[in-house]
């Protein structure tokens, strides 16, 4: 079995990280091949970042359907692009968020997600009431910190992480931490230890639940709204984004 694990933005230091945590779960005998796009922004933390993160992204799941892969992890807390993601993916797509929050309400009864910058609080709201699980939702904090000072030497954001999921617990009444960012995903074990509640870090959970699915010999559905993408031109930058007409359509054509 061959999972990749897309980081959407361009900072290797934080994909490598990301593809170690997901390899830590993956089951022997699952590749992982963790992967930044060729272009987009160096970290995701507006919704401008996001729609400029989403091309590259595609660029990969394009890149491997040709290459054989069973299944994707989006890795990005925002889970940008996953609907398209699905659309030209035969076998499963998760996106980080989608899996951490339905993982964390099997284990517990309300989670905090605890991310990054205060800006991205929205869009972690958003996510929860989409995938139906606001009311598992106690809260969403920012601990305040750029995704990039997660790579710094020597920054003090482990410790502003762990202290910010203490003031959850304390306050938000929740037993359970979701981790708002692919970037904290090496600090999940020691968050847990120091609190002893379950912390749930989306790129084990979505890694894990990939594999379950292809195991499952569940793929993406192609009935209605994620069939593949009509066949028409793309102008400009978005050339290379063209999607052909299949061979059948050909024919029909013809």
């Amino acid at each position: 079995m061959r999972i990749k694990i897309i980081n959407p933005n361009t900072t290797w230091s934080m994909t490598e990280k990301i593809g170690a945590c997901a390899r830590s779960v993956a089951r022997p005998g699952t590749e992982i091949v963790a992967v930044s796009p060729a272009m987009g922004p160096a970290s995701i933390e507006s919704h401008y970042d996001e729609a400029l993160a989403v091309p590259g992204l595609l660029q990969e799941i394009a890149a491997g359907e040709r290459e054989g892969i069973d299944g994707y992890v989006i890795a990005c807390f925002g889970d940008p692009g996953l609907m398209a993601a699905r659309e030209l993916a035969r076998g499963p797509v998760v996106g980080i968020a989608q899996a951490a929050m339905h993982v964390a309400s099997l284990v517990g009864t309300r989670f905090s997600v605890v991310t990054t910058l205060s800006r991205t609080i929205g869009q972690a709201r958003h996510l929860a009431q989409a995938y139906g699980m606001d009311r598992f939702c106690a809260n969403v904090r920012a601990c305040e910190i750029p995704v990039l000072e997660l790579e710094a030497p020597g920054s003090k954001a482990r410790e502003r992480i762990v202290d910010e999921c203490r003031r959850a617990l304390e306050q938000d009444g929740s037993d359970t931490i979701v981790l708002g960012c692919a970037g904290m995903a090496d600090l999940c074990a020691h968050i847990g230890q120091v609190l002893g509640v379950p912390v749930v870090d989306g790129v084990a959970a979505g890694t894990q639940l990939v594999e379950s699915m292809v195991n499952l010999r569940l793929q993406t559905s192609k009935r209605g709204e994620l069939a593949s993408p009509p066949a028409k031109p793309m102008e400009g930058l978005l050339e290379g984004f063209t999607i052909a007409p299949t061979a059948p359509a050909l024919k029909r054509a013809a």
